[in-house]
């Protein structure tokens, strides 16, 4: 077992979880990453050894409850403790709006970005208690403020993590237990081919990049433990 404070990201294997985890492994995290392409969280493992840090990969499907809490057990049983989450996991669809979404679509999209997020949070509770552990949940621009090209599913998950934060916080405030909702707004990752109009190259330039989202990350996580930061709201200048 190690004393080394371990992060584990869902999400883990591309945009700002990866992102995040280079940040958070460049501060001395230890960091567990997961998504459902083991190829993937490879990769970010790789770079993250690279750069001298400490990774470890953890393939799952967060809509999967048993599978989610096997992950926090594998985690607990290789490092002896679990001292923050970066929640990055999540789903979108082109076909959004009343008039072609799907209803297995937006269940799939609620089960991804709500219900996965208070699985993961449950599952890891007990060891967050333990170490006054922080949870960083990655929502978006439109749990903050109506997007309405964001979507019926969409914004009805993300708006609705402002509230599992607000009662994280306010009752597990006793176990030195915080946590973050945070809403980026346009960040260039591959999450943008589930829009129905892909931005170009020359929109992508002036979004926020994943670095971006992983600076605020790695600055909410490195905040002392008497320190909350309820929600933070990222935007690029170009944001509308």
């Amino acid at each position: 077992m190690t004393e080394q404070r371990v992060l584990w990201i869902t999400g883990g294997g591309s945009g700002m979880g990866a992102a995040s985890a280079r940040a958070a492994a460049a501060d001395g995290w230890t960091v567990v990453v997961s998504s459902r392409r083991p190829e993937a969280l490879d990769e970010v493992v790789g770079a993250v050894r690279a750069d001298g840090g400490s990774a470890w990969a953890l393939p799952l499907d967060v809509s999967d409850d048993d599978a989610v809490r096997a992950a926090r057990d594998a985690v607990l049983a290789e490092h002896g403790r679990l001292d923050g989450l970066v929640l990055a996991a999540g789903l979108n669809t082109p076909r959004r709006r009343w008039d072609d979404q799907s209803v297995p679509d937006f269940r799939a999209i609620v089960d991804t970005n709500l219900t996965a997020v208070v699985t993961v949070v449950d599952a890891a509770l007990p060891a967050l208690r333990e170490s006054g552990g922080v949870v960083v949940v990655v929502s978006s621009y439109a749990g903050w403020s109506f997007q309405p090209g964001a979507g019926v599913a969409y914004s009805a998950s993300k708006t609705a993590l402002g509230s599992v934060v607000r009662t994280l916080n306010q009752q597990e405030a006793p176990h030195g237990v915080r946590a973050t909702h945070l809403c980026p707004g346009d960040v260039a990752t591959d999450f943008l081919a589930q829009r129905p109009s892909v931005p170009d190259v020359a929109a992508r330039a002036v979004m926020l990049q994943p670095s971006d989202i992983a600076r605020t990350v790695a600055f909410v996580l490195g905040s002392p433990a008497h320190v909350r930061i309820d929600e933070l709201v990222v935007s690029p200048v170009s944001q509308r």
